[in-house]
């Protein structure tokens, strides 16, 4: 018989044992994400940013973001149209941009460049309109640390861009160009001054070296390179136009969060609009589809992702698959019907030894 020690020990361990089980069970990629999403929710609250939870407003086809410019068009208008997004937020490399930002370049230009005459501002408010033969455009966005005066003018605005390495850098990318010169312009409206010069500074995140490049306003690469951008983005979104599959980088498709949407990925349809998912498609992250469903009234669950998830099927409304001879509809729990990856075929034609393959629920263009 054990002694009352001796129980209580057994029963300290056990209680132990059960903790650690416990801890064990909640360290996992699902209790982390939901973690981080609450966290950010709660963070944006605080700093008076609530439209940054969830699916945000869609622009009006003459504004233009700074950060945008000079980006892909396609990709573009699926941003600004909240279009479901096939990738994961890169939080990691945009918390470690915050950080090498807020910890790293601010406190050296702090130490280093700041003065008794030059002061460290950490952001200014653009909103300024451009007029052209098309209309006038709105650009608006919100700088990087700007050197400033005692009365806080701007004297030199800068943009921070963090990279895995400064091995290929050649100089400054074009799309930052873009955004420095969107902010020169937008400074120097607002303060009624000129503000003809910038720094963009690049940082790696690897190693944290830095390399900064001196840009001055250039009047030509701004109008004919920046604006007839603006101009031409803003023609194809008045016009409901799906701007073509031309990325103005290089890089752009490697990267991007539409890339099955537009037809660079691996299922066989190309050129879908802006609205609904990508039939068949189904390695949607499960908060992107939980996003976009929340942020329309109209949108639906493919049947492949109400396979991927269930639970959401439960909740959510789910689209049917027509077939274009019989005009049969499918859904998802119809016995006659089992859904797989690979092109559904109708089963009542098939029953009469005809092959038909059912009608992807949106109206998309096909490889």
């Amino acid at each position: 018989m054990k002694s009352r020690d001796e129980s209580t020990a057994t029963e300290n361990t056990e209680r132990e044992r059960s903790c650690v089980d416990a801890a064990l069970q909640s360290i996992n990629k699902e209790a982390f994400d939901d973690w981080y999403r609450a966290r950010e929710f709660r963070q944006n609250i605080r700093d008076g940013k609530p439209y940054f939870n969830g699916a945000g407003t869609v622009p009006h086809a003459s504004r233009h973001s700074p950060s945008s410019l000079l980006q892909c068009h396609r990709k573009i208008v699926y941003q600004q149209e909240n279009t479901p997004e096939e990738r994961r937020n890169a939080r990691g490399i945009l918390w470690t941009g915050r950080e090498i930002e807020e910890k790293v370049v601010v406190p050296f230009l702090q130490d280093v460049i700041a003065t008794d005459k030059i002061f460290i501002r950490n952001s200014v408010w653009v909103d300024f309109a451009v007029e052209t033969k098309q209309g006038d455009l709105q650009i608006k966005g919100v700088t990087d640390p700007v050197l400033v005066d005692e009365e806080s003018r701007p004297l030199l605005p800068t943009e921070i861009k963090t990279t895995s390495s400064l091995d290929y850098l050649n100089g400054p990318k074009p799309h930052h160009l873009a955004q420095l010169h969107a902010y020169q312009v937008g400074l120097s409206r607002k303060y009624d001054l000129e503000v003809t010069e910038g720094v963009l500074v690049y940082v790696s995140r690897e190693n944290l070296e830095l390399e900064a490049f001196h840009v001055e306003f250039n009047a030509e690469f701004w109008e004919k390179t920046v604006i007839e951008w603006a101009i031409t983005h803003s023609d194809y979104r008045l016009n409901n136009k799906l701007p073509p599959d031309e990325p103005e980088q290089g890089w752009e498709c490697k990267f991007c969060s539409y890339r099955e949407r537009c037809g660079k990925g691996t299922v066989k349809y190309a050129d879908v609009g802006v609205t609904g998912f990508v039939p068949q498609y189904t390695e949607y992250p499960r908060e992107k589809v939980v996003e976009y469903l929340e942020s329309r009234d109209d949108a639906q669950l493919t049947p492949a992702l109400a396979n991927t998830y269930p639970e959401l099927a439960e909740e959510y409304d789910v689209v049917a698959w027509e077939c274009p001879r019989c005009c049969a509809a499918y859904t998802i729990g119809d016995t006659r019907f089992q859904e797989t990856v690979e092109q559904p075929l109708c089963p009542d034609c098939a029953a009469n030894d005809s092959i038909v393959e059912l009608r992807p629920p949106v109206t998309i263009g096909q490889k």
